[in-house]
């Protein structure tokens, strides 16, 4: 299959792509890197992206293979950042790592690599794909903790032809050993977390800086004063750090937990309960739905998550009329918040995904919020 094609990895400077690289090098394809600079403004030292830039030369050079750098900073901060603040100032949580993928990472990534010539493009992503008459199929990886198809269960489906995911049938482990026996200089590099231009530093300390703070209070369930918020946007259902809620006068030696928003009284409401029935849903409503494969008929039973990482949830489906998924689940989920993604699953295959637009709560809101969603 490989013969002389040729493939453009995108080459992050950590392990799995080098990896990835590798791999299709030894299966015969010619391979190219590419290296994407998404985020430029880091005066303070927190994005590594020059760091990983020079480990992915060092891959490069291991591997003799040629490596370009593309600078994808505009197209990051007009179509996924800029999204990103207007859904925080919205009350929504966004995922910046699924719009990453479907607005940078396959999209203008995947055109610059088909301008240099790629008969296929490659990620280092923990996902299996499979390829055939009736297009692409997205796949889990054999390895459920690292399984990536969450964030990219809203690629386009035309922009997954013709592309490869080499790590998504191993393990973490065996990645890294593969890297060692090859003599790759990045096998013992630390796994990348959190969002580049955020790094190692406070969430809100960053957001600050870009939305203006609008305090008011915290309120408890009875609507007394518990303290005080810095702005809702700061602050999604379900969070438990940060609140700064001292000791309470008759109330339980707990921590309290952000159960809803109210904007129209800017208060935010929490309570000393995880699992507050006002965090629990049972019905989740999306956005128009995007199917990177639509089954027809829908089936009755399916699965879905709601975050990366969650055990699949067993759930029944039912299309709405402006193109979203009433989801209904077996079990409550927990702080089904707006701007998250929820994505479906029939069995190994992702279907796709929408973003969480309401989610019902086990008991009605209180106040004039919507306090199903956050």
């Amino acid at each position: 299959m490989a013969g002389q094609q040729h493939v453009v990895v995108g080459l992050s400077g950590g392990v799995d792509s080098s990896v990835s690289a590798y791999l299709l090098k030894e299966q015969g394809y010619r391979v190219s890197g590419l290296f994407m600079v998404n985020w430029t403004e880091d005066e303070e030292g927190y994005c590594t992206s020059a760091q990983d830039y020079q480990d992915a030369r060092a891959v490069c050079e291991e591997l003799d293979i040629p490596l370009h750098r593309v600078d994808f900073s505009k197209e990051y901060r007009d179509r996924v950042f800029a999204r990103f603040l207007a859904d925080y100032e919205a009350g929504k949580t966004p995922n910046p790592d699924v719009l990453c993928n479907r607005e940078v990472k396959f999209q203008p990534f995947r055109e610059y690599a088909l301008r240099l010539g790629a008969d296929w493009i490659a990620t280092g992503h923990y996902a299996r794909i499979e390829h055939g008459d009736g297009g692409p199929r997205l796949l889990r990886s054999v390895t459920e903790d690292k399984d990536q198809t969450y964030f990219l269960a809203a690629v386009a489906r035309e922009h997954l032809e013709r592309v490869l995911f080499p790590v998504g049938g191993l393990t973490k482990p065996e990645v890294r050993e593969i890297a060692r026996r090859a003599g790759l200089p990045v096998h013992r590099k630390k796994d990348s977390t959190g969002i580049c231009f955020i790094g190692e530093r406070e969430f809100q300390e960053f957001l600050s800086n870009y939305l203006k703070p609008n305090p008011g209070p915290m309120l408890d369930e009875a609507g007394a004063i518990v303290g005080r918020h810095q702005g809702l946007m700061f602050y999604t259902p379900g969070q438990r750090k940060g609140l700064m809620i001292g000791g309470r006068k008759g109330a339980r030696d707990a921590p309290w937990y952000v159960v809803a928003k109210d904007p129209g009284r800017n208060a935010l409401i929490v309570a000393q309960d995880s699992r507050h029935p006002l965090l629990m849903s049972r019905r989740v409503d999306t956005g128009p739905f995007h199917w990177i494969r639509r089954p027809d008929p829908l089936p009755q039973h399916l699965q879905a998550r709601i975050r990366h990482r969650q055990e699949l949830q067993a759930c029944g489906v039912e299309a709405l009329p402006d193109g979203g998924l009433r989801v209904v689940f077996e079990q409550p989920q927990r702080a089904a918040v707006s701007g998250q993604f929820l994505v479906l699953y029939d069995g190994a295959e992702c279907l796709g995904g929408g973003e969480i637009q309401s989610a019902e709560p086990l008991i009605p809101g209180s106040g004039g919020g919507d306090p199903g969603v956050g």
